[in-house]
């Protein structure tokens, strides 16, 4: 018993011995490898570089008052769409005690003026009719009269402006009136009724009653790096995509690079601006961000293939031109090329490469996936 127990573990010990041993020369075959086959095909490539920043209005126009005093009405909001001449708000005048005395003053003076003129004018007016003065004095007393009348509604009118900003005869050009000096829409109303606001002069800038802006005249403003700086220039097309505004691109035009840099986070960047051309039938709001895409260079209809068959040695690229195929093993010619311009992901072929030349691409890692090709 003991004996076949013996002669059971030395053959068990024997087959795992050569069961391991196999296995170890077959591990240490050479493996085949197997890769995807690309063709060589017409098509388009395009160098870009993105910049991002925000989609504005080309103009964006402050409202001011020309006249200090309190808001009394606001009668439009943000959003609303206005034309050159619509009146915004309106402003109470606080008169200045000093200038409305003054005036008071005046127009007292005025009403004794023009009581007294009148009196010589009847006097001179009764003496004519019975012929003891010459229509020359007469003339002379009449426009006296005529004088002193004005004078009264001169000084009627500067006491209407002291009080309120207005007077009969210049309503329509009132002050107290702000209106909008462009058509467009209104942006920001940062004021309210009751507010106190300041004219503009000399000394201050005055409080913004609105800000107002053609929004059908939008730019784009953003920043592009040193390095790329140098290889863009004026007139140049750039596509627009919106963060808003989802699967639809705009067109533009490179207009404006600034002449000096700005250093961000160690880097420094140049701002750009580029006109936006947008259908009337896209709403775009004011400081949408954006990315614009600046096509650098473009190739069309010329030979391309992926970047990734392509293999570098020193300064020279070479491809791997498929020679035959079996199920079993592909047999590769390595061969020069010149390539062009590159996008990332395809490259332009000068020489060295025909249409429809099929090259070593990827390896399949999956052994049980067939062999493709890409066209």
């Amino acid at each position: 018993m003991k004996k076949a127990f013996k002669i059971i573990l030395i053959v068990v010990i024997g087959v795992i011995f050569i069961g391991t041993f196999v296995f170890l020369a077959i591990k240490s075959q050479p493996k085949e490898a197997v890769y995807e086959i690309v063709s060589a095909d017409l098509g388009d490539v395009e160098n870009t570089t993105v910049a991002t920043g925000k989609v504005s209005p080309r103009d964006e126009i402050l409202i001011k008052p020309q006249i200090s005093g309190i808001i009394s009405e606001v009668l439009k909001e943000a959003g609303d769409f206005v034309k050159t001449g619509d009146i915004i708000a309106t402003v109470k005048v606080v008169p200045d005690v000093a200038q409305l005395n003054s005036s008071e003053s005046r127009v007292t003076v005025a009403q004794i003026s023009l009581t007294q003129v009148r009196a010589e004018y009847n006097r001179q007016k009764e003496l004519f009719a019975k012929g003891v003065i010459a229509k020359e004095e007469m003339d002379k007393s009449e426009a006296d009269f005529k004088k002193a009348q004005e004078e009264l509604q001169n000084a009627k009118d500067n006491l209407d402006i002291v009080k309120t900003g207005i007077s009969q005869k210049t309503a329509q050009y009132s002050n107290t009136q702000i209106r909008s000096t462009i058509t467009g829409m209104i942006l920001d109303v940062p004021v309210k009724a009751g507010n106190s606001v300041i004219q503009a002069n000399t000394f201050n800038d005055g409080t913004t009653i609105a800000t107002i802006a053609n929004m059908n005249d939008m730019i784009f403003i953003g920043k592009i790096d040193e390095t790329e700086v140098g290889r863009v220039h004026t007139g140049m097309p750039i596509k627009l995509s919106v963060g808003a505004i989802d699967g639809q691109k705009f067109d533009a035009t490179l207009e404006y690079i600034a002449p000096k840099g700005v250093e961000e986070n160690g880097a420094i960047l140049f701002e750009i601006k580029a006109a936006a051309r947008i259908p009337d039938t896209v709403v775009v709001r004011a400081g949408y961000s954006a990315n614009a895409a600046i096509v650098l260079a473009k190739a069309e209809k010329v030979l391309t293939i992926p970047e990734s068959t392509i293999t570098f040695s020193n300064d020279s690229t070479f491809v791997y031109l498929l020679k035959d195929s079996t199920d079993n093993k592909q047999v590769f010619d390595k061969l020069p090329v010149k390539i062009g311009l590159s996008d990332g992901i395809k490259v332009e072929v000068k020489s060295g490469l025909k249409k429809g030349d099929r090259i070593r691409g990827n390896e399949v890692l999956d052994k049980s996936k067939q062999k493709t090709e890409k066209k």
